[in-house]
């Protein structure tokens, strides 16, 4: 067996099963899990309508690069929402879609790792752990880069410039999980400088993207920053969007990369080697979801909605804020997240993550320990219950 495998660590929610173990909740408390970062909104209609219009092509091989028509949509759509160019990605050249994120965000280091002697993979921490995995099964270091703190966000120049020498990619997530943290532009130019310096490449995971509190101001991406830094062709750049938390549509694992030409054309590659193509009447469905911004609208509303009830409830007794982007409440906790979250469940059946199982000890302990995660996916409702449940644990703590 590949002795990499070792390496990786339990998935955040067995350890939380872990942590659960021998705990049975009241059973007059209804359950509500806040802990993992589901949407639990139906998906659009318009979607499942045009899948089964196409469940036909069920029959029929797909192309791991995907249809024209998924192409071309996802393509449009990063240059609508980025202020690009019209046509300024080119379809399965600069844009090829994916199955999900994750399966991306993975693959994408097993195709950039190995031109360096002694690699290294940076990530924030906290993090999404597959970045880690990613890097271990490349054969590369992961480098922990802490942003730990609400809205944090990592200073990978801060980094020795022996360690930025040996990196090969650097990922980067904006808005943030958990921390809720948005990147700039400026951000991203020095992002760019280092890159260009030291020979990496960007991966931006910006699957929390099209969740943000103003309407009038989306966060900005890699590819928007791109072409305000004048790099048209998107060098050393790559995009990661989702139609998960975009459109409530998890499991139809679909999603695209888009930036740097020659990156995405040797990533296609070895996707192709994988076998990750996506069924034909999924692919019909996502070019149908990426086409439509009114189901988004009315997302990012119902999130709006939530966060205000809930943070009315909860601010005054724990520390916690709104976050810049993204779903989460990213609050620090009395007794320590771990703690907190056993005895939450106890008392309440409320799940929520424990920011150490997102963050990674590099020798000053682990950021994360005193915090939790709370994905607030659920119902205004339910979370608004859940919510005073929290305030009941939080208020009561000694």
């Amino acid at each position: 067996m590949n002795p990499e495998l070792d390496r990786l660590q339990p998935y955040p929610f067995e350890r939380l099963r872990a942590l659960f173990a021998g705990v049975t909740p009241p059973a007059d408390r209804e359950a509500v899990n806040l802990g993992i970062g589901e949407p639990k909104q139906a998906p659009p209609g318009f979607v499942l309508d045009t899948i089964e219009a196409h469940r036909a092509d069920f029959a029929r091989y797909p192309l791991t690069g995907g249809t024209g028509e998924l192409q071309s949509a996802c393509a449009r759509w990063a240059e609508r929402r980025f202020g690009l160019a019209a046509e300024a990605l080119e379809p399965g050249h600069q844009v090829i879609p994916v199955n999900g994120t994750r399966e991306a965000i993975y693959g994408i280091a097993q195709a950039v790792v190995g031109a360096k002697t002694d690699p290294a993979v940076a990530m924030p921490n906290p993090l999404y752990q597959i970045y880690e995995g990613a890097a271990f099964m490349a054969g590369a270091e992961p480098i922990y880069v802490d942003a730990a703190g609400p809205g944090g966000l990592p200073d990978f120049a801060a980094l020795p410039s022996a360690t930025l020498a040996r990196l090969e990619l650097v990922y980067v997530c904006s808005p943030a999980n958990p921390t809720g943290g948005v990147l700039t532009d400026a951000d991203y130019h020095a992002l760019f400088e280092l890159a260009d310096r030291y020979d990496f490449v960007i991966a931006s995971d910006e699957c929390y993207s099209e969740i943000y509190p103003d309407e009038e101001a989306p966060p900005t991406g890699i590819l928007a920053a791109a072409r305000a830094a004048g790099r048209d062709g998107f060098e050393r750049c790559l995009a990661f969007h989702s139609l998960s938390k975009r459109s409530n549509l998890p499991g139809l694992r679909s999603g695209f990369v888009a930036g740097d030409p020659d990156v995405i054309g040797r990533f296609l590659r070895l996707r192709t080697y994988m076998g990750n193509a996506s069924p034909l009447p999924l692919q019909a469905g996502a070019a149908a979801a990426w086409a439509d911004e009114a189901h988004v609208r009315a997302n990012r509303a119902a999130y709006r909605d939530r966060f205000a009830a809930v943070l009315e409830i909860l601010q005054p007794v724990l520390d916690v804020d709104a976050p810049a982007g993204g779903f989460y409440l990213w609050p620090r906790v009395p007794g320590g997240g771990e703690a907190f979250a056993r005895e939450l469940y106890a008392r309440e059946a409320i799940t929520v993550l424990p920011g150490a199982y997102l963050g990674r000890d590099t020798g000053d302990g682990n950021p994360a320990a005193e915090r939790v995660r709370i994905a607030l996916v659920d119902e205004l409702d339910r979370c608004v219950d859940a919510a005073r449940r929290i305030r009941r644990v939080a208020e009561s703590w000694e």
